[in-house]
């Protein structure tokens, strides 16, 4: 009587799965050492394998193929194949007429493919999110002394609506668009002695998005100071001095601050690929115009869409000699469309081919009090609030005063706002 084959455990040597040839499992498919397929093995070892097994009479026994048995590599395991799918598929013959078993096709469907597919835009988006938070961390604190101290606490802005205080200076950077502008004076380009701008109020939070803008010749008392224009206040004291000036003119209590860094701007609506934005006819010469070392921007009335040095300029202009009528207040309007081109934007397909780097680079566009955690809640907060409408303070009529040019501000200036932006 022959001998059982030696088990795996008891001679160390390699299993191998035995196959029928032509990719049909016989009646003793099963796990054979390498003693049992020598030659002078007993042919009815693997379990009928001899004359008579499987109802052949007394024919010559089938013939097998042997395989090595091993783990599953890989792409097997990736393309779902079974240790009988592999040998399978090595039994079949090379060359371009070679027919593929279908249940080896099963690991490249649609769905699967699919899968990857979305499972790669996760990873990118969460790349992005970390390079963001990374980012928005190492600048954290950058604000000027005193700043965070005149800020009033809030809650989360995903669930409670927060009070967010946007400026943007007039001092010029070191390096980059507008580090070339000529007529600047000693001080010019510092952010002590700068005037704001820009001054806007975003109401964001708890499905909220609303946003108005004060005119920066507003005629307003500066604590401290008497009667200035409101763009003074920075220059006199800072953030602080700021804040406490918008919270008197308006009643609402900031709760955070962003200060808008000119230098790296451009870069940033580079990286998402620019900003559409409708404007009038514009012809802009910014300090004597980019032959002076300023800027020039000249616009037919439509939408544009503007790469990051056409959008800062645009912010900026002031006066547009095609529309002498052209004034502050436009300006406001067009801060304001450049935002919500900005939103708009950031789901574009170049935006999101460049999502790593505007992630990185988006952090450094602004000063502020929140850190990475909180700036992505602003960015969520922005996405369900939708875009916001254009609102503006408009003055009443012009304050004759010592400035020719300040603007009188409404006297019920607080439920203007109110109305407004709520809250």
């Amino acid at each position: 009587m022959a001998k059982d084959p030696p088990q795996n455990g008891g001679s160390g040597e390699p299993e191998y799965r035995v196959y029928r040839a032509g990719g049909e499992s016989g009646a003793g498919v099963g796990t054979r050492s390498r003693g049992a397929g020598r030659a002078g093995a007993d042919p009815g070892a693997g379990g009928g394998a001899g004359p008579g097994a499987g109802g052949r009479g007394g024919g010559p026994p089938p013939s097998y193929r042997t395989y090595r048995s091993q783990p599953r590599g890989l792409l097997a395991r990736l393309r779902g194949e079974s240790d009988a799918e592999i040998g399978r598929r090595e039994e079949l013959p090379p060359g371009r007429g070679r027919k593929r078993d279908r249940s080896l096709r099963r690991g490249w469907t649609w769905r699967r493919a699919l899968k990857y597919v979305v499972l790669a835009l996760v990873a990118w988006v969460a790349i992005s999110v970390i390079l963001f938070m990374v980012s928005a961390q190492d600048r954290a604190g950058n604000l000027p002394a005193g700043a965070e101290n005149a800020l009033s606490s809030s809650g989360p802005m995903l669930t409670s609506a927060n009070t967010v205080l946007i400026v943007g200076l007039d001092n010029r950077p070191t390096t980059g668009a507008g580090s070339k502008e000529g007529g600047l004076q000693a001080f010019g380009r510092s952010e002590k002695y700068a005037h704001t701008d820009t001054i806007m109020l975003w109401r964001i939070g708890g499905g909220t998005s609303k946003r108005l803008s004060i005119p920066r010749d507003t005629v307003v008392h500066v604590p401290g100071q008497g009667q200035e224009k409101i763009n003074a206040a920075w220059s006199q004291g800072g953030p602080a001095l700021t804040i406490r000036t918008v919270e008197n003119l308006t009643g609402m209590s900031i709760n955070h601050i962003i200060v808008i860094d000119l230098a790296n701007f451009p870069k940033f609506i580079d990286d998402i690929g620019g900003v559409s934005v409708k404007t009038p006819r514009i012809c802009s010469n910014i300090s004597g115009g980019k032959k002076l070392g300023g800027f020039t921007l000249n616009l037919r009335p439509g939408v544009h869409h503007l790469t990051g040095v056409e959008a800062m300029v645009l912010a900026r202009t002031r006066d547009n000699s095609c529309n002498p009528s052209y004034t502050d207040i436009n300006r406001e309007q067009m801060q304001q469309q450049i935002l919500n081109g900005i939103k708009s934007q950031l789901f574009s397909l170049h935006a999101f081919i460049h999502l790593p780097w505007a992630a990185w680079d988006a952090p450094g566009v602004i000063q502020t009090d929140m850190g990475g955690l909180s700036l992505m809640q602003l960015f969520i907060a922005a996405e369900i609030g939708g875009s916001a409408p254009v609102h503006i303070l408009k003055p009443v009529g012009p304050d004759v005063g010592p400035w020719g040019d300040g603007l009188q501000p409404p006297g019920n200036a607080r439920q203007i706002v109110r109305r407004e932006l709520g809250g």
